[in-house]
């Protein structure tokens, strides 16, 4: 179709304007070929008549529809022209706030002279991998592709950023490297991407100034290389700056500043630091006060001096050179102030006298007087003499301009010159990325030399730019096989020629600087001579000092004053060398010649176009245009050897106004800066691109059915273009895209929203006619009904009478009743009908179903039979082949070990004869010992008589201690009187020492020395008292308890020996007893085991518990009385007694972990006790129960008891020991009378004391009596036990016989199977059989061996495996390292691998075996960070032990004893509680470990799930037809939305969601834990998808919010399908949920703005602004938000308080918790599988 025919009725069009450069109008009427007007209607409803020549038609642009506008890319416009793209980027910047937009390879940044919060490190993360056209246009973006395609194609890359000044080029620049710095960390210790991005305060502060259009204008143009090693990390950087801006050191205009170093030190000038610069106010400088205003809105120089000087240590630049750079600068300052006057014709002077020039002089070290003679005279060398002439005031202060600059110049390139040392790092650079932060095209009213070479920069720029930008569009076409045509494009070569080819603007101007009496007219006369005759170079009219230039922007006219003073830059040679004489060497260093030509010879060498006269001057040897020349070529060189990358940056406004839209100065850097051009070549060919995909999503409304259902979407989209579009120039089919001209997607669009017109005007015409007439129907109905009444009563009051009425309503009553005969006469007949019918279906029914299943049945049973006789047929052929072949392999196979098994039956049958004689004669032994039970009973009865005598005789001692007992509680009490009359007496002397003190105050000092020497008198005196007391106890009783310790504390002392007394009274009864009664075990013990030999093997099968529990109590009795020596006379310390205490508990541990070598060794002594059981049991029982009591009193009571019965139980006789408490008790009566009047404080304590004893005493008494009660009932139930251990005798007999009479059936039965095989079966069968009957008979002489030798009582574990410590690397090797998840979890428990640990864990210690508990867990806490490191990308692996980690956990808690995890616990696990070992730190380096295998756990799920989240939650359609897609231009999407290969969808997540949950339950994973993960990746699903729609216009759409919603409510069904709706997962995606709403809302009142600011309660304030800003209408039937509705819902949004970050932390971590979960599982009934390969281990 032809653009001209696109110029019908409704369609807009742009028209030139004056103010606003172009306005919209909209076409009123068709236009067709040979009209001369287009009548148009303005928006403000004017008409206007546009003129159109019928000749040369030359039509007004047309606009783009709205649902074009706004796009990211500008190529996606239909209609690619000026208008369009100015229109574009003003509904981006002012009504959705959106600063960023491509422009193909451009990216155009416009300055919002606002911080915007899209800046942060999430949303650098954000971009980090993200394909450049997947996300919304951003400098990261730019900075991403440029990182990217260094990566990948191992290229060095370029960013170009330009623009006027104040566009924000520093700041974008600035932003790029930090990009770079953020996601290619060094990882280094010299933080070398710290130092890069350090360096911009720097070169801002010496190198940017105020400007009247930029408070930051960066005076000079820098490219930055970033180098990159070959992992790509930053290593270093380098800087080369182009151009500064000299000028500025002694010239600003007005309201402009100096560079912004000066104003950062003058603020500082009270520093004591800054005294020796003698700095003063900014304002009193001549330097720093030229522009009148010294201070900027919202800067704080003094702040940004302390960050300048912070940077420079940053940068390793040291004090020293601080401090040299600093009086450089404020030498500069001062040099400004030093004051030149005239002083006659043609001569100037200055004062010696001066300040300022003393300041400058003193601080650079150099000559005032040769300063100032060689600023106020110039010497003249001629041919025979030398010449010294003075000059006038302009030129010596032109002169001393000249100095400043020069200095200020060499500082500059000094100080960039030693960053680039800095930013060097050790390392060599495999790429690079070149950041140009450079001035853009300018033009003032007034332009000189600066902004020629600015200019110049700007036009090679833009050369290199279109051939780039030209070669990209060629190979887009050759890519997709679209035939190339040559595509004209604007050259600006000639301009560049103009200016620097030969004879060109800067050739005649270094040659006019060579002469010495040259001059800008000379030099500007020449230029009219050599140059008239170029259209590009024109000379203005009104003006003989300037020229003008038609550069590629436009045309730019140049005052010629100033041009070879700046070209030139000279300085007098005198005042250099004054300046080289300077005893400052930093200074000097500027001006060395020698360093200035090596310099030179590092520079590019252009060679020039003509053969250049060689200057007098040595200073004039190159010119500043010769060396800007040179260093842009080396410019242009590098990025030509780079991919480069465009940021045009566009200034909005000249007032510096936040989001406000000047389109006059926008155009006109847009015509400057090249997007224009961009614009101008995409559209002379095929603009508009579209991939198939996109094109079927947006016009499949179009087509037709039959095209619709053809499956090649690919040929649908040409079949279809065909017939849109006749015209096939109009686009072209490449691979992958359809390329059209300009207009053509317009036409497109108009007929799509044709045919949505249409459809909508054909649904609402249906509808309405639908409605009409339900609505006239209605009204009809009721107008019938109204005539029908109106007309019965007109009828009524006509012709009824009252005899009329009386005939009718007869007629009625017999109507009625006729009417209701009839009525029941039919309804009989039919309901007999209807009975007959039924009756007649339901039996043939009947018969019918009956019938059908007598067939089903025999079909059945003939199925049956034939299957059965399938199944036997293909059973008996497979059962041959299988015969066969086991017989031909069994064959192999027994031929090879026939000699082999015969020796081994050999040796079986010498076994097997050596085992049954064996058995007989144990049967024999069994009958001998039947025959003696008869004798034991007799011998029992014995021993009974026997027992009854001693009880007789202990009754008996029991009197007479209780006689000694009252006497000696006589005696205590006679010894409480006396201390009672002590302590009276200690009173009443303390009373009067009391009245001696209160009167004798005033002789305190002396009184103080006397008491300390009388108290160390009586100290001494006591110590010898002491020493006498602690010789007489030795000498009686060696090393007593109570009196080691020395007296210092004589109550204590009494208290404790009174004590004794006591409990030596209360337990005289019980010893002698206890003594006896050992010693006669002892006895017995020697006189028994004689006869245990002839004991029975039933009976000790039978007895073996009871034995132990006997041998246990008899041990314990033995090492009781081997820890106490035979000495009487030695009494033990404490410390040897509670060690004794314990070896006593760990004697009886040690029996029970040895029962197998006991049992060999005491096998005959066992036989023997079984006669004794009633007697041992009870003294047993009584010694155990003895200690037990004492552990329930409270502990001092208890170690008393433990002290007095193991000193007691040496003691040989109760009559020695009496009399030694008796002789005791004297001695300690007389210490107490010795030591009353200095113990007599503590006196009532040490009576309160023995009152509480006495009274625990008498409780302790009562307890053991009745104790002994206790002991005599359970001597009569072991009495019973002994019975029914003989009829479990008799009953192993008659089992016996039993298991006999089985072993022969089955005999019978093997020999019955051999007869019946076949002769080669018969033969195998028969070595078989025989084998395994060798085995059998083998295991059971084992197992009767090992009968005889145990119990046959059901063993009953205690929940503990047993493992020798050499075997623990094994046990940690096959139940961690080498163990498979996937293999593990088919057939045993989860988490069994954490309760066989554990119960390892248990025995350790239950053997209070601390080394091995110790290597145990440090051991099992190793292995499983062994397998987390192996294995960390494993989430299987990670899932599996992060369950048994923290099973193992519980297990620890569960079994650690304390009451808080002991509630839920039963009482068999009680009862397993660890006894000898705190495992709680053990328990908190295990609660870290599973910490780090969850977050290791999370990180993998994260990142198996993050690829399918955005194109599961926003590309992928779930809602099918809802959505249609727009172009994206020429940044194309490479989301999974155009990947065939690989489609994510929301059933994606699901199903992964799916896996992770499953293999989570799988592995026995508590809930508490599976909720918590389950919400951390909700919480990563709804954060990714939030922050793509902050960072994706595209996606902020009304369906993409129905879409999202429905993704939503898919995960909600996800979570109530598995039950966790109350894990808080779903809040997690309230942001993203609230984002989708508020995509679907309605947007457009007060009330609606109201409703939002109400609802979105999750999202901040800059979230919801961002979306409304962001809103894309899909269709033109959609709207988009105004400006004021935004303003309206921030003003409602004023009152909530909230954050104003942008993106959700996508790495935020929810806090871990791991509750206690105890497990129901028995340990004792867990069994280990011989899978896990832990033979070693032994159940206990």
């Amino acid at each position: 179709m032809a653009l001209s025919e696109l110029y019908t009725k409704y369609n807009r069009v742009w028209i030139p304007d004056e103010g606003q450069v172009w306005k919209s109008a909209e076409i009123t009427k068709d236009f067709h070929s040979g009209d001369h007007v287009l009548e148009l209607l303005l928006e403000d409803g004017t008409d206007l008549l546009h003129p159109v020549d019928p000749s040369k038609p030359k039509l007004p642009p047309l606009r783009n529809p709205d649902i074009l506008v706004g796009e990211n890319d500008l190529t996606a416009l239909s209609y690619l022209h000026e208008p369009a793209v100015l229109h574009n980027l003003k509904v981006r910047f002012v009504e959705s706030r959106i600063i960023y937009t491509y422009c193909g390879i451009i990216l155009v940044a416009v300055n919002p002279y606002k911080q915007l919060p899209v800046y942060g490190d999430a949303i650098i993360h954000a971009y980090s991998g993200q394909n450049m056209g997947d996300m919304d246009p951003h400098i990261f973006a730019v900075a991403e592709e440029a990182y990217k395609q260094m990566a990948r194609n191992h290229k060095n890359q370029s960013i170009i950023v330009s623009g006027e000044s104040g566009a924000g080029k520093t700041v974008s620049a600035r932003y790029a490297m930090r990009y770079f710095a953020v996601v290619s960390k060094s990882g280094s210790q010299t933080r070398v991407e710290d130092k890069v991005l350090a360096s911009n305060p720097i070169t801002e502060a010496i190198g940017n100034a105020k400007t009247t259009r930029n408070d930051n204008s960066s005076r000079f143009g820098k490219y930055t290389e970033i180098s990159f090693d070959r992992r790509y990390r930053i290593i270093g950087a380098n800087m080369r700056t182009y151009l500064l801006e000299k000028s500025r050191v002694v010239f600003q205009a007005e309201n402009e500043r100096n560079y912004h170093i000066f104003y950062q030190m003058c603020s500082c000038a009270d520093s004591a630091e800054f005294k020796h610069l003698r700095l003063l106010s900014a304002d009193e400088f001549r330097y720093t006060g030229m522009g009148g205003d010294i201070t900027i809105d919202g800067v704080y120089d003094k702040k940004d001096f302390e960050e300048t000087r912070q940077t420079f240590s940053l940068l390793g630049l040291k004090e020293d050179f601080q401090s040299d750079v600093f009086k450089v600068l404020a030498a500069i300052l001062h040099l400004g102030n030093v004051e030149i006057r005239s002083s006659g014709d043609d001569k100037s002077s200055a004062a010696l006298s001066d300040p300022h020039l003393a300041a400058f002089c003193d601080l650079l070290c150099v000559s005032a007087a040769e300063l100032v003679r060689w600023l106020c005279n110039r010497r003249i060398v001629l041919v025979a003499e030398t010449v010294v002439k003075p000059v006038p005031k302009e030129r010596a202060a032109a002169g001393r301009d000249a100095l400043a600059k020069q200095i200020y110049a060499h500082l500059f390139d000094c100080i960039i010159t030693r960053i680039n040392t800095a930013l060097q790092v050790p390392g060599k650079q495999h790429a690079f990325i070149g950041v140009l932060d450079i001035y853009g095209f300018e033009t003032f009213d007034i332009n000189s030399f600066e902004q020629f070479c600015i200019n110049y920069a700007n036009e090679k720029l833009q050369q290199q730019f279109n051939l780039h930008v030209f070669k990209l569009e060629q190979e887009e076409y050759m890519k997709e096989d679209i035939p190339w045509t040559l595509i004209d494009f604007y050259d600006n070569q000639p301009v560049i020629d103009l200016i620097e080819a030969k004879m060109g603007i800067l050739d005649l101007l270094d040659e006019e600087c060579l002469f010495p009496q040259g001059t800008d007219q000379s030099w500007l006369q020449k230029l009219f001579n050599y140059l008239e005759a170029n259209p590009l170079f024109e000379k203005p009219r009104l003006s003989n000092e300037a020229f003008v230039i038609q550069h590629f922007a436009d045309k730019v006219e140049y005052q010629c004053r100033g041009f070879l003073e700046k070209n030139r830059d000279a300085l007098y040679e005198e005042l250099v060398d004054t300046m080289r004489a300077s005893k400052f060497s930093f200074l000097a260093h500027f001006f060395q010649e020698e360093e200035q030509s090596r310099a030179a010879s590092k520079g590019v060498k252009v060679k020039s176009a003509r053969p250049s006269v060689k200057p007098a001057n040595k200073q004039l040897r190159t010119s500043v245009g010769d060396k800007f020349r040179g260093s842009l070529s080396l410019l242009m060189g590098t990025l030509n050897a780079t991919t480069p990358h465009y940021v045009r940056c566009i200034k909005p406004n000249d007032e510096k106004l936040p989001f406000e839209y000047d389109s006059g100065r926008v155009v006109q850097q847009l015509r400057a800066c090249g997007v224009l051009e961009t614009i101008r070549i995409s559209a002379q060919s095929y603009p508009s691109r579209w991939t198939y995909i996109e094109f079927y999503s947006r016009y499949s409304i179009l087509m037709s059915h039959v095209e619709a259902d053809f499956n090649d979407k690919k040929e649908t989209c040409k079949n279809v273009l065909q017939r849109l579009i006749q015209d096939p120039n109009q686009y072209k089919f490449g691979r992958t895209k359809i390329f059209f001209r300009a207009g053509q997607v317009a036409y497109l669009e108009k007929l799509r929203l044709d045919r949505l017109r249409g459809a909508c005007m054909t649904i609402q015409k249906h509808v309405r006619g639908w409605s009409r007439r339900r609505k006239y129907l209605r009204i009809r109905e009721a107008a019938i009904i109204l005539q029908q009444y109106i007309r019965g009563k007109r009828m009524i009051r006509k012709m009824v009478t009252a005899e009329t009425l009386k005939q009718g309503w007869a007629a009625v009553v017999i109507q009625r009743h006729w009417r209701g005969y009839c009525m029941r006469q039919i309804y009989h007949v039919v309901q007999m009908a209807s009975i007959t019918i039924q009756a007649f279906t339901r039996g043939w029914m009947a018969r019918k179903r009956y019938k059908k299943m007598i067939e089903e049945h025999k079909a059945l049973v003939l199925q049956k039979y034939a299957k059965a006789w399938l199944a036997r047929r293909r059973f008996q052929t497979m059962r041959r082949l299988v015969l066969n072949v086991q017989l031909s392999y069994r064959v192999q196979q027994l031929r090879k070990k026939t000699e082999e098994q015969n020796k081994e039956n050999r040796g079986l049958m010498e076994r097997l004869t050596s085992l049954a004689s064996s058995h007989s004669q144990t049967m024999e032994k069994l009958h001998s010992q039947e025959a003696q039970l008869e004798k034991l009973t007799n011998l029992k009865a014995s021993l009974e008589e026997r027992e009854k005598k001693a009880r007789e005789e202990a009754s008996m001692t029991i009197n007479q201690l209780q006689r000694q007992f009252e006497e000696l509680n006589t005696e205590k009490q006679n010894l409480e009187k006396k201390l009672e009359v002590s302590i009276k007496e200690t009173k009443e002397s303390f009373d009067q020492v009391k009245r001696n003190l209160l009167e004798e105050k005033e002789n305190e000092v002396r009184l103080r020395k006397i008491a300390e020497n009388n108290t160390e008198i009586q100290r001494h005196d006591h110590e010898k008292e002491l020493e006498i007391l602690k010789e007489e106890i030795k000498r009686l009783k060696e090393d007593r308890v109570s009196l080691q310790r020395k007296v210092e504390d004589g109550a204590q002392v009494n208290s404790d020996l009174q004590e004794q007394v006591i409990q030596l009274t209360k337990h005289v009864k019980v010893i002698p007893e206890l003594r006896r009664d050992l010693n006669n075990l002892q006895n017995q013990k020697n006189n028994l085991d004689r006869k245990m030999k002839e004991q029975s093997e039933q009976t000790r099968a039978k007895t073996k518990e009871i034995v132990r529990q006997l041998l246990g109590g008899f041990v314990e009795e033995e090492k009781l009385l081997g820890l106490v020596p035979e000495d009487s006379e030695k009494i033990y310390e404490l410390d040897d007694l509670q060690e004794a205490f314990e070896s006593l508990q760990k004697a009886t541990r040690l029996l029970e972990n040895h029962q197998k070598e006991q049992r060999e060794t005491y096998e005959s002594q066992m036989e023997g006790l079984t006669l004794r059981v009633d007697h041992l049991q009870n003294e047993n029982s009584k010694l155990q129960n003895l200690f037990q009591e004492k552990s329930n009193i409270n502990e001092d009571i208890r170690q008393e008891v433990s002290r007095l019965s193991s000193e007691n139980s040496v003691i040989p006789e109760l009559k020695l020991q009496v009399s030694e408490l008796h002789r005791q008790k004297q001695e300690l009566e007389t210490v107490v009378k010795e030591q009353s009047s200095e113990l007599a404080e503590k006196n009532m304590e040490i009576s309160n004391i023995l009152h509480k004893k006495i009274t625990e005493e008498s409780s302790q008494r009562r307890h053991f009596e009745e104790k002994a009660r206790e002991l005599e009932e359970i001597r009569e139930e072991l009495q019973v036990k002994i019975e029914e251990l003989e009829e479990e005798n008799e009953h192993l007999k008659r089992q016996q016989l039993m298991e006999g009479e089985v072993k022969r059936k089955l005999r019978e039965e093997t020999s019955q199977l051999t007869a019946e095989n076949m002769d080669l079966e018969e033969q195998l069968d028969q070595k078989e059989r025989w084998i395994k009957k060798l085995h059998s008979q083998i295991k059971c002489l084992e197992m009767s061996q090992k009968a005889k030798q145990t119990p046959a009582l059901p063993k009953e574990y205690l929940g503990m495996l047993e493992y020798k410590r050499e075997d623990e690397a094994r046990l940690i090797q096959n139940i961690i390292t080498d163990l498979k998840p996937k293999g593990v979890v088919v057939n045993v428990i989860p988490t069994l691998p954490a309760f066989i640990l554990f119960m390892c864990v248990r025995h350790a210690d239950y053997l209070n075996d601390d080394n091995k508990l110790k290597s145990l867990m440090n051991g099992i806490i190793q292995g499983v960070k062994k397998v987390v490191v192996a294995h960390h990308k494993d989430f299987e692996s990670l899932s599996f032990w992060l369950s048994n980690t923290y099973r193992l956990l519980n297990c620890l808690k569960q079994y650690s004893g304390e009451e808080q995890f002991l509630k839920q616990s039963t009482p068999r696990q009680k009862k397993n509680c660890l006894q000898n070992f705190d495992l709680s730190e053990h328990r908190q380096i295990l609660s870290d470990l599973a910490i780090q295998i969850y977050h290791q756990l999370i990180s993998i799920m994260q990142k198996k799930l993050t690829p399918a989240i955005v194109p599961g939650m926003l590309e992928h359609e779930s809602l099918q037809g809802i959505s249609s897609m727009k172009p994206t231009g020429f940044r194309k999407r490479s989301s999974s939305l155009y990947n065939d290969s690989e489609t994510y969808t929301i059933s994606s997540i699901l199903q992964e969601l799916s896996v992770f949950y499953s293999a989570m339950s799988h592995h026995g994973m508590e809930q508490s834990l599976t909720t918590q993960a389950v919400k951390q990746l909700f919480f990563l699903i709804g954060a990714t998808t939030f922050n793509q729609i902050m960072l994706r216009k595209d996606m902020c759409s009304c369906r993409k919010g129905m879409q999202i919603r429905c993704n939503i409510s898919y995960l909600e069904e996800w979570l109530k399908e598995n039950e966790l709706q109350s894990c808080g997962a779903i809040d997690t995606l309230r942001p993203l949920a609230q984002a989708a709403w508020l995509l679907q809302v309605n947007k457009s009142t007060d009330e609606d703005a109201k409703e939002i600011a109400e609802k979105c309660t999750e999202l901040n304030p800059v979230q919801i602004v961002k979306i409304l800003n962001s809103y894309t209408p899909i269709d033109d039937f959609e709207k988009r938000v105004t400006s004021s509705f935004v303003r309206q819902v921030q003003s409602f949004l004023q009152e909530y308080e909230g954050a104003t970050q942008l993106m959700l932390d996508t790495d935020y971590r929810f806090q871990v918790t791991f509750p206690f979960c105890p497990s129901s599982t028995a340990l004792e009934s867990l069994q280990v599988p011989s899978s896990l390969h832990l033979e070693f281990l032994t159940r206990i």
